[in-house]
């Protein structure tokens, strides 16, 4: 699985995200920036009060344009991007009446897709020496999947599947439907192309040894102890890529990947969120 460049999800998910968080607050209309002059102009700027890594801007400038596309913002650092406290990350100017109307919905946007591209960062950093790679997982934000994994791979993580569509994972509860691994591994493979990713979810080494013998070339292991990790990856000698799961943390990441394992897989990447302090700080128009 090699590493991506970040890509946007499409532009026109960008924009439903955006129009559905603005009607979510907006309601039948802003009450409090009715009070400002319609033709007011202002001029704003945003910072980050945290040490953080920006992600986000896609949906910071949707939240205003949607409301006035004259608005103009000027960026001084890029998704993807580590920031410092106190940083200035964007200038904006327009109508002070959408400016004061956006700014909530925008700086939603902007803190939680940071929150979760500082998160990963902390995690690759973790491990950044060996040739361990950080996964996330399909525990994400209801609605904001594609949103979310983009701000991971700014945050310097690997995407898993996206979600049920696109790699299929058998985990104990198909093993138990099916019969066994093995059972399960040649009914997915009746039924589905060959160029889909078949990854296989293991307890122990004797499930360890069943997917091997199936040929299979993507294995899990879930919430192994260091010692097992250290014996799976010895046992499966290169014969397929392996990924921990399972009770990951920042104190344990570095041991996990120690072992030898290909990727860990963490959920708390995306649902684990601190979202990053930002402010939104208004000034008067230049003449």
């Amino acid at each position: 699985m090699p590493a991506l460049p970040p890509t946007l999800p499409p532009h026109d998910e960008i924009r439903e995200q955006v129009r559905r968080a603005l009607a979510e607050d907006l309601g039948t209309g802003d009450l409090t920036a009715g009070l400002i002059p319609h033709d007011a102009l202002a001029e704003a700027t945003v910072i980050s009060r945290d040490a953080a890594v920006l992600c986000g801007r896609a949906w910071f400038e949707e939240s205003f344009l949607l409301l006035d596309a004259t608005i103009s913002i000027e960026w001084r650092a890029e998704d993807g991007a580590r920031v410092t406290p106190n940083q200035e990350l964007c200038r904006l100017r327009g109508p002070a009446r959408a400016l004061l109307t956006g700014e909530r919905t925008a700086l939603n946007f902007l803190q939680t897709l940071s929150g979760t591209a500082t998160h990963t960062r902390a995690f690759v950093d973790a491990v950044a020496d060996t040739r361990t790679r950080v996964l996330d997982t399909r525990k994400t934000i209801p609605g904001l999947r594609r949103a979310q994994k983009y701000a991971v791979l700014c945050g310097g993580g690997l995407n898993h599947r996206m979600g049920l569509y696109d790699a299929i994972l058998i985990k104990e509860n198909h093993i138990a439907a099916a019969g066994s691994i093995t059972r399960a591994v040649t009914i997915a493979r009746s039924g589905t192309p060959s160029d889909v990713k078949l990854q296989v979810e293991v307890e122990d080494e004797s499930q360890l040894k069943e997917a091997l013998a199936a040929g299979v070339q993507w294995i899990l292991l879930d919430n192994m102890g260091l010692d097992a990790l250290r014996h799976a990856v010895a046992l499966t000698a290169g014969r397929a890529r392996l990924e921990a799961s399972g009770n990951v943390t920042l104190q344990n990441i570095r041991a996990i990947a120690e072992t030898g394992v290909d990727y860990i897989s963490i959920g708390g990447l995306t649902k684990h969120l601190h979202a990053v302090d930002l402010s939104m700080r208004f000034h008067a128009p230049a003449p």
